[in-house]
Parts: C-alpha cells; sequence; structure tokens
C-alpha cells in the first residue's frame, strides 16, 4: 500500500444523515450520529470536513469504535476511517518497516506481519479495533506496548489539511497514552503507521498466563516448551488466553479492558501491600508499581455482578459488558461504583479507559 497523497481535488464524500452507529461500536449501544462520511482517502477526509454541511459541527473519527461509550445520539460529524493497504515498505540489516493504513483491522494485521515472515507484534493479537487507532491509545498486552514497535505515524492537521509525520518520540507515548490521545484529538487525524519489527527476534513469553498456555501446548505436541516457542506459537497462545477470559464483542458487547492498571509510588506501594499481602502487582523500571485493576475489582467482590443491563463480566473483572440492552449511562453509573469500592479498599484512584461522549 502507497498511503494516498493528500488531493486538492476529489469526487464529493458519501454523506448519511441519522446514521445509526450500533455496528461502529462494540458495545453495541443503538444511537446514531447527525451525519456520517466513510474515508476511503486523506482526500475524503478534508472534503469531509470542509464539506458545507458539515461546518460547525463537532467532529468524532470511529474506526473499530472499541474504546469509546455513546451515551446519547452524537450530534456532529462521525468519520468512518476506511482507509485500507498494508506493504513492507523497506527492510535493512535489523528490521523491516511495514506500513497499514489507518483503518486495516488490527488483528488482522497481525496475524498478516507474520504470514509475511515478519514477527514482533504477535503478543498485540486478538486486541480489537484499527491500526489508526492503536497509537492513540497506545495498546499494549502481555508484556509489549504498541509504542515499542512504532516508526512513524502519518497524520492529516485539519486546520491546514497538511500531512505529518511523526516519529515515536513525538508521539509522547505513555502507559495506555499518547500526544494524540491528550493535545492531538481534535487537531490531527491518523492515517497510517509505520512499525518496525526486528529481524533478531526473540520470544516475550514473561507473562504467567502466556507462559502456561505455551508450555501446555508444548507439552502436547510432545516437544520441550523452548523448542516450540516461535512467533506463531506466541500468537496462538494469546489468541487463546485471550479467548479464554475475555468475551467477544460480536456476542457480548463490551470494550475490552476498561479500566488501567494504576502506578503508583513505591511508598504508597509497601503501605498498601502491608495491608493486602496477596495484591498483585509489577515493579516498573522507574521504581514505580503497577497495580492489576482485575485483581482489586475481583476483590471487591464486583465480578460477574449486574447494575440492569451492565455487568462484570464474569471471567474478567476489568471488561464490563452490555449483558441486557443496557445504556453508555447504565455502564459508567456501574463504572462509577466499582471504582468508589476500589478507592475505599485500597486508596486507589481507577481511571477508565475508553472515551466518554
Amino acid at each position: 500500500m502507497s498511503v494516498p497523497e493528500i488531493s486538492a481535488a476529489s469526487s464529493a464524500p458519501w454523506f448519511a444523515a441519522a446514521y445509526p452507529l450500533r455496528a461502529h461500536n462494540t458495545f453495541g449501544f443503538d444511537v446514531r450520529a447527525r451525519l456520517a462520511c466513510r474515508v476511503t482517502s486523506e482526500a475524503d477526509l478534508l472534503d469531509a470536513v470542509r464539506d458545507p454541511r458539515a461546518q460547525d459541527m463537532a467532529t468524532l473519527v470511529l474506526g473499530g469504535g472499541s474504546n469509546v461509550v455513546f451515551t446519547r445520539d452524537f450530534d456532529g460529524l462521525v468519520l468512518l476511517m476506511s482507509l485500507a493497504g498494508k506493504r513492507c515498505v523497506r527492510e535493512d540489516s535489523e528490521a523491516w518497516y511495514v506500513e497499514a493504513a489507518a483503518g486495516e483491522n488490527w488483528h488482522d494485521f497481525v496475524a498478516w506481519t507474520l504470514e509475511a515472515g515478519m514477527p514482533g507484534l504477535e503478543n498485540l493479537a486478538l486486541i480489537p479495533g484499527t491500526v489508526g487507532a492503536a497509537p492513540i491509545q497506545n495498546i499494549g498486552a502481555y508484556g509489549l506496548e504498541m509504542a515499542e514497535r512504532c516508526a512513524t505515524v502519518r497524520a492529516v492537521e485539519l486546520a491546514t489539511g497538511e500531512a505529518v509525520e511523526f516519529d515515536a518520540a513525538a508521539c509522547e507515548f505513555g502507559y495506555r497514552d499518547s500526544f494524540f490521545k491528550r493535545a492531538g484529538r481534535d487537531r490531527f487525524v491518523i492515517t497510517a503507521v509505520t512499525f518496525r519489527l526486528p529481524k533478531a527476534w526473540q520470544p516475550n513469553a514473561r507473562y504467567a498466563d502466556l507462559a502456561r498456555e505455551l508450555a501446555r501446548n508444548a507439552a502436547q505436541s510432545g516437544h520441550a516448551a523452548a523448542d516450540t516457542i516461535t512467533a506463531r506459537a506466541v500468537f496462538d497462545a494469546v489468541v487463546a488466553v485471550r479467548r479464554a477470559k475475555l468475551p467477544d464483542p460480536l456476542e457480548l458487547g463490551n470494550a475490552g479492558s476498561f479500566f488501567k492498571n494504576p502506578v503508583i509510588e513505591a511508598a504508597q506501594f509497601d503501605a498498601l501491600r502491608a495491608r493486602e499481602p496477596e495484591i498483585v502487582s509489577y515493579a516498573q523500571a522507574d521504581g514505580r508499581v503497577k497495580l492489576a485493576a482485575g485483581w482489586m475489582i475481583d476483590r471487591c467482590g464486583w465480578k460477574g455482578r449486574a447494575l440492569r443491563g451492565a455487568a462484570v463480566h464474569d471471567r474478567q473483572a476489568l471488561v464490563l459488558v452490555n449483558r441486557d440492552n443496557a445504556t453508555g449511562a447504565d455502564i459508567l453509573e456501574l463504572a462509577q461504583a466499582i471504582r468508589s469500592d476500589v478507592l475505599a479498599r485500597f486508596g486507589v484512584e481507577l481511571e477508565q479507559e475508553p472515551v466518554c461522549l
């Protein structure tokens, strides 16, 4: 794929009024957009936001809709990102550089890199959403963050129409955070991402659930575990673990992990561990400590509980689900009740991942 250059002239983009968004948010909320436009090129993007029908409207970019909670209809323009394509743009002795358009399905893209013999993203398999959303949230799982593989991000500045290329440093990645999430959300729309995939591949299997699945698969095949840790084996193990713990949004509406794992100072952690010796934690390079939010939510007795149509998943307490025609308000009320209980018991404030509208 070659990321399209911005064109000064293009055909008018496709628009629809009162557009249903149920299929465009993974919670499955039955809401509508005042106006929607399907974006298949950067030219479409600029034409859409400059169209007289969209003037003075709030604008929302939607990829897979896996990180949003709609509490009402969206009174503005929704850009349905459908830019497609992927390719290896170059390689050197140390790495492959792989470019994907923002509308590509994330999991399908990860699978494609493996099939093309370019490993490095396998720990991020089965994360819902699109390639364009990955840098915004700096998605991560099983010991890997997207930031570790990001080479550049291409984005269009809406005010000027200029395409800007951000290197990894300019993206200002943090834990489930980035420049695009903080300051750039209303200024830039991501259209493509280029990943650097090192040729000196090493398996990343330090997470306990992943290591257990790899060992189980190795035992079934009659091999020693070390002999079977290939990139494909890691990919398959991640998919198996995630499917065992997380509900399929097509079957049970959800947005994946609803809360971030909080990171606290070492002194606060020492005091907390004195009261809660079994607390699950992960030491950080800067001396702070990351806590397992799901463990704390479970200890507060929320796993499997419901509030009207909203519920906490019975296998993973980090996941809130639309069990029975819940509204966005139901989900947020449940989330607030969970936050209150965790704060009261552990003295830790949970922060939600999805954007609420």
